[in-house]
């Protein structure tokens, strides 16, 4: 027991790297936190503290650290950007007509680089070749879509 005494600092160091390591293979964060306070518990051991203040500093720092640093990081960690895969990325994108769109017979858009069916969004209007729309709702392989209105000089 004296050398861990005498030593002290270095059982914390040991311990703190082993826990790090050990964390880089559960990647759940309660494995760093650990390490941090067996860092606090090498720091005070650092200062002159003795093994019974340098364990409960240790211990102390590690609850802290799981109950107030970790929460936040893990939410952040695991939100990200939203993601807009397959036909509903195309919703709020404009597009341009290239045959001509009414509610009774659909038309083709030109949109993401795609060709697609359309038909309007409201079934009175008609929209013409070459105007240009936003696209609503995708149903099936078919865009409903609105025009955007265009400022004429």
């Amino acid at each position: 027991m004296d050398w861990i005494g005498d030593h002290l600092a270095g059982v914390f160091l040991a311990l703190a790297i082993a826990l790090g390591i050990a964390e880089m293979f559960s990647l759940d964060l309660i494995l760093l936190m650990l390490a941090l306070g067996a860092l606090v518990g090498m720091v005070s051991a650092l200062l002159g503290a003795g093994f019974a203040v340098s364990a409960i500093l240790a211990a102390v720092a590690s609850v802290a650290c799981l109950a107030v640093v970790r929460p936040p990081l893990v939410k952040r960690l695991h939100t990200g950007p939203e993601l807009s895969l397959g036909h509903g990325k195309l919703v709020g994108q404009q597009a341009v007509v290239t045959q001509r769109i009414t509610g009774l017979e659909a038309g083709r858009i030109k949109v993401g680089g795609e060709i697609w069916s359309a038909r309007p969004y409201d079934d009175s209007l008609a929209i013409e070749p070459g105007a240009t729309v936003e696209v609503w709702e995708i149903r099936g392989a078919t865009a409903y879509v609105h025009p955007v209105p265009s400022i004429e000089s």
